[in-house]
């Protein structure tokens, strides 16, 4: 009851300071994650939450199913096939390269032995669509930069994800299977797509119908299908969610026009929810607990280990000089990454500790730098195109035009803020 009390004492207070927040570098993701250290177990002791809590790990998979879920109903199945070589370039290449080079840094100025090193740079590489999505609700920000961002990161966690389980079990010497790793990714991406799929063949039949109240429910109740059955039958949660959105966004836009409003509200609830109590994990003690080259690490991790990935995998790719800087810049870390380093200390690798330090370290740093900077990056945008005397140009030479499948602003005030 004191985590339920907190959260709607905040939440009140986002709600009076959210057009402010939307206007200037205030950042209600920043006032729930310094919130949650000021009221964790090592200031003032008001939440008593520890790593291996189930609400822990729940919040954070329940937060990065639900953005996925709705980030994926904003992109149809003609998008991704018309305007995928963008995204394709920072997946293909830029994400391996993310890897590598924050694997380097793990290892040659964190210290840690190799196969730890490659496991943070495994868990650090995919961005996070919980804080991406203040640039891509932006409807100032070009389409195709939106666009870029937008699938990058609701497919890059699911990607990850396999290379983390490989790299855990060689921690943990124990055997890898990778057609279960195979079969759990298949089976999530095919549940992503058959319930949805099934459902909306029922919601058009002649024999059903349903009022405007629980039309609006329609979204909700095959997103809570798809997560039920993706967690009985192991598929992969976080790419059933994005699966699931796109199949949706491309058979069945009324039920996604129906759903998106609430959708965007129960998303940004549970971002929260989990903000704070992450941010209550984060005390004096633990920050202490990490070495001033772990320090040195994030903000390499931050302003090295992603822009020199970028930069390499949008070299010519045609995107104005502007719109690379802000993709370099903007690949946010978040609840994938919590995620998977929950992972890593429930299966007690070796180093177990010492990793999960460093990930949270960046991942802090995530929040405050990247939730602090969508704004001015915004405006900057608005301020171009004005001086330009013209809309800002969403055709691109790689990408569908506007309009096809592009998705469109987050349509909440808080625009993920």
């Amino acid at each position: 009851m004191e985590l339920l009390l907190v959260f709607a004492v905040l939440l009140f207070v986002g709600v009076l300071f959210s057009g402010l927040a939307h206007r200037t570098v205030l950042s209600t993701a920043v006032l729930f994650l310094l919130a949650g250290f000021v009221l964790g177990d090592g200031v003032t002791g008001v939440l008593d939450l520890q790593p291996e809590d189930e609400i822990v790990v729940g919040l954070a998979e329940l937060a990065l199913f639900s953005v996925l879920y709705t980030d994926g109903m904003r992109v149809g199945f003609s998008h991704l096939r018309t305007a995928w070589r963008l995204p394709g370039r920072a997946l293909v290449l830029g994400m391996p390269l993310t890897f590598g080079i924050t694997a380097l840094l793990a290892h040659y100025v964190a210290g840690l032995p190799w196969i730890q090193a490659m496991l943070v740079g495994a868990v650090l590489a995919p961005t996070d669509p919980v804080f991406a999505s203040a640039i891509v609700g932006r409807e100032e920000v070009p389409g195709r930069l939106r666009s870029l961002l937008n699938v990058e990161s609701g497919v890059n966690d699911g990607l990850a994800l396999p290379v983390v389980l490989v790299l855990l079990s060689v921690l943990a010497r124990d055997d890898v299977s990778y057609g279960a790793l195979a079969t759990e990714l298949a089976v999530g991406v095919g549940i992503g797509f058959a319930v949805p799929a099934l459902a909306i063949l029922l919601i058009r039949s002649r024999f059903t119908s349903a009022t405007p109240l629980y039309a609006s429910l329609g979204g909700l109740s095959i997103g809570l299908m798809v997560l039920g059955l993706a967690n009985l039958t192991h598929g992969n949660l976080f790419l059933a969610a994005f699966s699931a959105g796109v199949t949706i966004a491309t058979f069945a836009p009324k039920v996604e026009k129906s759903f998106a409003e609430f959708g965007e509200l129960v998303t940004e609830l549970l971002k929260l929810a989990a903000i704070l109590v992450f941010g209550a994990l984060i005390s004096p003690a633990f920050l202490g607990e990490i070495p001033l080259t772990g320090y040195v690490f994030a903000v390499l991790a931050l302003l090295l280990a992603r822009p020199l990935a970028s930069a390499v995998s949008l070299f010519r790719s045609g995107l104005p000089t502007a719109e690379k800087a802000v993709a370099a810049w903007f690949g946010p870390k978040g609840f994938a990454s919590v995620v998977y380093g929950l992972l890593i200390l429930e299966a007690g690798a070796p180093g177990a500790d010492a990793m999960f330090h460093l990930i949270a370290l960046v991942i802090v740093a995530s929040i405050l730098a990247h939730s602090s900077t969508d704004v001015p990056i915004a405006h900057a945008f608005a301020r171009a195109e004005a001086r330009a005397g013209r809309e800002v140009p969403d055709q691109p030479v790689d990408v569908a035009p506007e309009g096809v499948g592009m998705p469109g602003p987050r349509r909440t005030e808080a625009g993920g803020r």
